[in-house]
């Protein structure tokens, strides 16, 4: 700061009119304008004096107090931790001295022991750089505590990791020793987790089969059976049963097409040069019958068994003689080919009984072959004078059930009751009245029904 002189003599003005001699300031004047300098220049150096302490030390060069007293401190603990490591030396030396002779530990235990030591020392030095940044860290809190509330408040990936460094630099309080626990990260801790599976699964012990889990893997599961001679047994035989099958159904429908389309008499002959055809026809019948959810012949047994036991019946069309084995009553048996010892074989057109000798005659789907009318006349001629026919036939066979009513009417017999309820068959009574009312040469239309055909599955 320079101080301005008590007076100053002021520059001539340079105007048009002549030089004016300067004239000399009074003394009053000069001496009250140096005093207000002074004032200002004082309180200008009060204020600076004021706001030095304040302001931080901006050079690059200066030092702060707090700095000198870390670095000192620094100096301080790395020379007691030197000292500290090589007091410990000295120990383990002392130790081993005692212990035995030098020769009498071998390389290996000396060595280990050097990198225990080396160890404690990295622990110390380890421990000492952990300190240093907690401290810098608790520093940077203090000065700028608003950064770390948002840091705080961070998710994700990148606050997780800030998360492990703050807690590897901050080691818990309830651990005796220096070392902090090792903190894995996500990535790391799935793969030692897969480790430990992969090493465990390789070292388990085989298991027993009846011990083995019951579930599977789906690649198991999938592959298919190791091909053995057994399995191929199997499947021929598989094979095998079901061609037979197939043959047995079509010999069934070649034998039920004969028997609807032709006489009894032919059937007759069929019969007994193939004996084995009746079985197989009769075992392809019964096999279409259990299908249906009312068999007739049992509802005709349920029908006679409220009538008298005395009633002798002639069962026409017997077949395997289940209607003899569900009543009381004496029964006739009579059908093409014989499966029962009871079984009259014959044709049913000429049944080998004496006239009106039966008091009930049955046709349980038997009203085979172009030959009807013969089948009615001969129940006519054997059944005693009121006695009952009784008829169940497959209810797709009939184009018109009045018909076939009036028809059996003309050959002596009187409708009692009809059941046309059944979705497979239709049942009727009927009473003898006397003989047939017609000739043997007239025609009876309402006789001719529908074969009753079985199409190929």
């Amino acid at each position: 700061m320079f101080e301005e002189p008590e007076w100053a003599e002021e520059a001539p003005v340079a105007t048009g009119l002549e030089p004016v001699a300067a004239r000399p300031r009074p003394a009053a004047a000069s001496q009250i304008k140096g005093s207000k300098h002074r004032q200002l220049l004082a309180t200008l150096r009060a204020l600076e004096a004021a706001a030095l302490p304040q302001q931080s030390p901006s050079l690059p060069g200066s030092d702060s107090e707090e700095e000198v007293v870390e670095r000192k401190k620094k100096h301080s603990k790395k020379a007691s931790f030197s000292n500290v490591s090589i007091e410990v030396e000295k120990k383990r030396k002392k130790k081993c001295q005692k212990q035995g002779p030098p020769g009498s530990d071998s390389e290996e235990k000396e060595v280990e022991r050097k990198k225990k030591c080396l160890k404690g020392v990295f622990n110390a030095s380890d421990s000492a750089e952990e300190e240093k940044r907690k401290r810098k860290h608790q520093k940077q809190v203090h000065s700028n505590p608003a950064q770390h509330l948002d840091n705080d408040d961070q998710t994700g990936p990148k606050a997780w990791k800030s998360r492990d460094t703050n807690d590897l630099s901050q080691p818990s309080a309830g651990t005796t020793s220096a070392n902090p626990p090792h903190i894995l990260s996500r990535k790391q801790w799935r793969n030692r987790q897969k480790n430990k599976r992969r090493h465990k699964n390789k070292f388990r012990p085989p298991q027993p089969p009846d011990q083995a889990p019951a579930t599977v893997s789906t690649e198991e599961t999938e592959m298919p059976p190791d091909p053995s001679p057994h399995s191929h047994e199997d499947r021929a035989g598989a094979l095998r049963a079901r061609m037979a099958q197939r043959l047995d159904g079509a010999r069934f429908r070649y034998l039920n097409e004969q028997l609807y389309s032709g006489p009894s008499s032919a059937a007759q002959r069929l019969f007994q040069e193939d004996p084995e055809a009746f079985l197989l026809y009769h075992r392809g019948f019964q096999s279409q019958v259990k299908k249906w959810p009312l068999q007739p012949v049992d509802r005709i047994a349920r029908d006679l068994r409220q009538r008298p036991a005395s009633l002798v019946v002639a069962d026409f069309g017997c077949g395997d003689c289940r209607l003899a084995s569900s009543i009381r009553n004496p029964v006739h048996c009579f059908d093409l080919a014989s499966l029962d010892p009871r079984v009259t074989v014959c044709d049913m057109a000429q049944v080998p009984l004496e006239d009106e000798s039966v008091d009930v005659a049955v046709f349980c789907l038997s009203l085979m072959g172009t030959n009807i009318r013969d089948f009615l006349e001969e129940a006519n001629r054997v059944l005693k004078p009121g006695g009952l026919l009784k008829v169940a036939e497959v209810s797709s066979r009939f184009e018109g059930v009045r018909t076939f009513l009036g028809a059996v009417t003309k050959l002596g017999f009187k409708v009692i009751s009809k059941d046309l309820t059944n979705s497979h068959f239709f049942l009727f009574d009927f009473e003898k009245t006397g003989p047939p009312r017609v000739g043997p040469k007239a025609q009876l239309t309402g006789l001719k029904l529908q074969p009753c055909l079985y199409k190929r599955r």
